[in-house]
């Protein structure tokens, strides 16, 4: 099974900077996309949803400030992982940006190693599923770099779209998601998939956990969750 995909949403206006970065995040094993306006950056918003999105603060065209605003205010986008790069270092700049709602902030000149380990970062904070440490639960062990899952010493078959789930599950036990959050966290970048899908891909999943089913539930009226805990308690 091929590993998970992380898209990087690169939007920076001087090509030089935008090369570094790129190779930075391809170099990481991500892909970026590269775009030099914010009107691009929107435009390219509109059609999949990276897993982080690096922002230049001076733009052409619509600021990366102004640009950052709308990504807040845009329903389907206010949780998306942002970084601001920029050249102004003052501490005023800093906060104004932290406070519209960047999640990090990098200024320039940025060393490719640091500009890593923040994505990496920040991945961390805001999609544990993408940690690559290994996740237990019950009998079931999977492992995100080898995109292997055991239950016990055997290996389990198991579909892409299976594999996401599971680990998204795995890595937030005990929380409720609805279709709808479910749709947003595992398939983001695939703007066609209807909530009914995700009630078929539960079922595969419980299929290949064969003796472990039970840790994937349905919370009637609710959505689904993954938990070790006796029903009955």
């Amino acid at each position: 099974m091929a590993s998970e995909n992380i898209s990087i949403l690169v939007v920076e206006d001087e090509p030089a900077i935008a090369e570094l970065v790129s190779f930075s995040v391809k170099t990481a094993g991500w892909t970026p996309v590269t775009v030099y306006t914010g009107t691009e950056a929107w435009t390219a918003l509109q059609r999949f949803r990276p897993d982080v999105v690096l922002l230049d603060w001076m733009l052409p065209d619509l600021s990366g400030m102004r640009l950052l605003m709308k990504i807040r205010e845009h329903r389907d986008m206010k949780t998306l992982p942002v970084i601001m790069l920029t050249a102004k270092t003052l501490e005023e700049d800093k906060v104004a940006g932290l406070d519209q709602g960047a999640d990090d902030y990098i200024t320039k000149p940025f060393s490719p190693k640091e500009l890593v380990a923040r994505i990496n970062a920040l991945l961390r904070r805001k999609a544990p599923e993408r940690a690559k440490s290994l996740l237990r639960a019950g009998a079931v062990t999977l492992d995100p770099e080898s995109c292997r899952v055991r239950i016990g010493d055997n290996d389990v078959e198991i579909g892409h779209s299976e594999f996401r789930l599971l680990k998204f599950l795995m890595a937030n036990p005990d929380r409720v998601f609805s279709r709808g959050q479910l749709l947003d966290k595992v398939w983001s970048n695939q703007l066609d998939v209807e909530e009914r899908t995700v009630d078929v891909h539960v079922l595969r999943l419980r299929k290949a956990l064969k003796g472990q089913e039970g840790l994937v539930r349905t919370v009637r009226g609710m959505g689904y969750m993954l938990s070790e805990k006796d029903k009955s308690e």
